[in-house]
């Protein structure tokens, strides 16, 4: 039900945005690239590494249209990611649409590749991922991925749960901001026993990470 809903919503203001009196806006047109380091790697409430250094590289069109990639190193070797979509806004109202793949070398994990939709208002953003896990050799995996985000001031707070083969939820609270031109945030994460790789009983994890952006 959840699904259908955002869907619909998703779809339905693409649908309508022609018709609106102001046109969608997007990002200026340019290639960028962006290098970080976290002391905990956590990836919508599960871990996956610690002390990981993170780097990539996105290109963004004047219409919205967006491609990039994304690496980190893991506990066992590294992750990749490529993705792409489009992104706009319309007043208050913020619309997105892509496809995600994460890839992983020395078999750290396989590989996922996702639909995702996100509609915002204000601050409060509702994303939507829609995915299948290879699963190596055994029989591929589906799951749904949900999450409803509040920002203010730069103080934000995340729930996100799984379905379908996949289960699961957290909770993620932090505050981010500029220092000297660096990107900083410190978060708190609480996970529930099924998104707990490590002791199965669910744990709570302080998480600082930093980043620097620069324009190619």
């Amino acid at each position: 039900m959840i699904k259908n809903t955002l869907r619909t919503a998703v779809l339905g203001a693409l649908v309508a945005g022609p018709a609106l009196t102001a046109p969608l806006s997007a990002s200026a047109e340019g290639l960028s690239a962006n290098l970080g380091f976290m002391s905990d790697y956590y990836f919508r409430g599960t871990y996956q590494s610690s002390s990981a250094a993170m780097g990539g590289l996105d290109y963004e069109g004047a219409s919205g249209i967006y491609l990039g990639t994304w690496i980190a190193d893991v506990d066992k070797g590294i992750e990749y990611d490529i993705y792409g979509g489009w992104s706009g806004s319309f007043n208050d109202f913020n619309l997105g649409v892509g496809f995600t793949t994460y890839n992983y070398t020395d078999d750290f994990d396989d590989t996922y590749k996702e639909l995702n939709l996100s509609v915002g208002y204000g601050p409060v953003t509702l994303d939507y991922a829609k995915g299948t896990y290879d699963n190596f050799d055994k029989p591929s995996l589906d799951y749904s991925f949900i999450a409803i985000t509040g920002e203010y001031n730069g103080f934000y707070g995340t729930y996100g749960s799984f379905r379908e083969d996949a289960s699961g939820s957290y909770v993620e609270v932090g505050y981010g901001t500029e220092i000297g031109g660096f990107d900083t945030t410190i978060s708190l994460i609480s996970n529930d026993s099924d998104l707990d790789k490590r002791t199965g009983t669910g744990e709570t994890a302080a998480v600082f990470s930093i980043s620097k952006s620069f324009d190619l």
